[in-house]
């Protein structure tokens, strides 16, 4: 069945006052305030601030809290170098040609259309592009990147720090340990043709996105340094530089992050390479798949939340970052491979499983 809606009339919009017969100005009374409704209170959103268009030869930007997990539009600029210190909802970046752009976390998705020459530094759940030419990028993304008709797409691992980043990527919904940056689907490939590549492992990330040059986004306390870098810096699937690999898992706790953090500088500071990280979470018969005869002294810690993995490569990996944990991690719970024997398979079985389930 249908409703019907009428529309009310004046005197039907503005009751009388009880008991009194209504008052105008007419007889020396004041007129009742219009009725608040709570959408009436809300702040007025301007597309305006959320939109850069048309713009050349400029410079930029967002602070932090500008944004606040907003939708931006970025459309038909030429020339610019524009900055989102922010975390935002989704963004998408049109027509732009020679411009170097950095973004803020995404929760949603951030899409390329008919863009060249431009260089970005991006962090976001989906990342995806069309009809694009020569692009170079330092990606944190937490789902396969997606390359559509389009060519010359080079990628890195994001690396970047300032001190309201590691907050914005909580207010995102993104972990600092998924980052598939490397494993990219292209929907239109080319026979014989490879539309992306990845950016050389001694890129510098000012040569592509320069730090801003306005007074205004000076503000922001910027460091590209590797070791600063909020997003851990990973091999993706450049080749290893060795056949041995060891898997580390730390466990949900107040120092989970602290604690991942401290084993990569420890292992790369000794020339080990970091290859993935992820943070995901498990249920009790996930453990036996996963750690094998070990699963069930890891299983009670399960209920605190989700796991940290990491995977080092290097000869003596395995042997090196068990002797780092026994030194610096001994009062807490670390599942860490045996040997080099046993280190592959506990490497594909942990992240053969996280893939699967993050595909779900």
């Amino acid at each position: 069945m249908g409703c019907c809606f009428s529309r009310r009339g004046k005197a039907e919009r503005q009751p009388e006052e009880p008991g009194g017969g209504g008052r105008d100005a007419a007889d020396g009374g004041e007129k009742a305030p219009p009725p608040q409704y709570s959408w009436d209170q809300r702040a007025k959103i301007d597309p305006k601030d959320f939109t850069f268009s048309g713009l050349k030869d400029e410079t930029v930007g967002r602070l932090p809290g500008k944004v606040a997990g907003q939708q931006f539009v970025i459309q038909d600029c030429e020339n610019c170098n524009i900055y989102i210190f922010d975390h935002s909802a989704t963004i998408t970046i049109d027509d732009c040609v020679n411009c170097r752009i950095f973004l803020g976390p995404i929760k949603g998705s951030v899409f390329f259309r008919d863009c060249k020459d431009c260089k970005c530094i991006v962090a976001c759940q989906q990342f995806r592009t069309r009809d694009c030419r020569k692009l170079e990028v330092f990606l944190c993304c937490a789902t396969q990147p997606i390359i559509e008709s389009s060519t010359g797409v080079k990628f890195g691992c994001f690396q970047y720090y300032y001190p309201e980043l590691a907050l914005q990527f909580k207010d995102a919904g993104l972990s600092i340990f998924n980052n598939t940056w490397s494993n990219i689907h292209d929907f239109t490939p080319v026979s014989g043709e490879n539309n992306w590549g990845l950016l050389p492992e001694d890129a510098v990330v000012q040569d592509y996105v320069p730090l801003p040059s306005s007074e205004e986004l000076k503000a922001v306390r910027i460091s590209t340094e590797a070791t600063r870098s909020i997003i851990p810096i990973t091999r993706g699937r450049r080749q290893k530089c060795s056949d041995e690999s060891c898997l580390a898992v730390f466990f949900a706790g107040d120092y989970t992050t602290a604690n991942a953090r401290k084993l990569i500088d420890e292992m790369t500071g000794k020339g080990f390479q970091l290859v993935q990280t992820k943070e995901i979470s498990m249920k009790a018969e996930d453990t036996h798949r996963v750690f094998k005869q070990c699963a069930s002294e890891f299983i009670p810690l399960l209920e605190n939340g989700p796991v940290v993995a990491l995977e080092f490569s290097g000869d003596g990996a395995v042997e090196a970052c068990r002797s780092t944990i026994n030194d610096i991690f001994s009062g807490t719970k670390v599942f860490v491979s045996e040997s080099k024997a046993s280190a592959s398979q506990d490497v594909d079985n942990f992240f053969n499983f996280a893939d699967m389930q993050m595909g779900m």
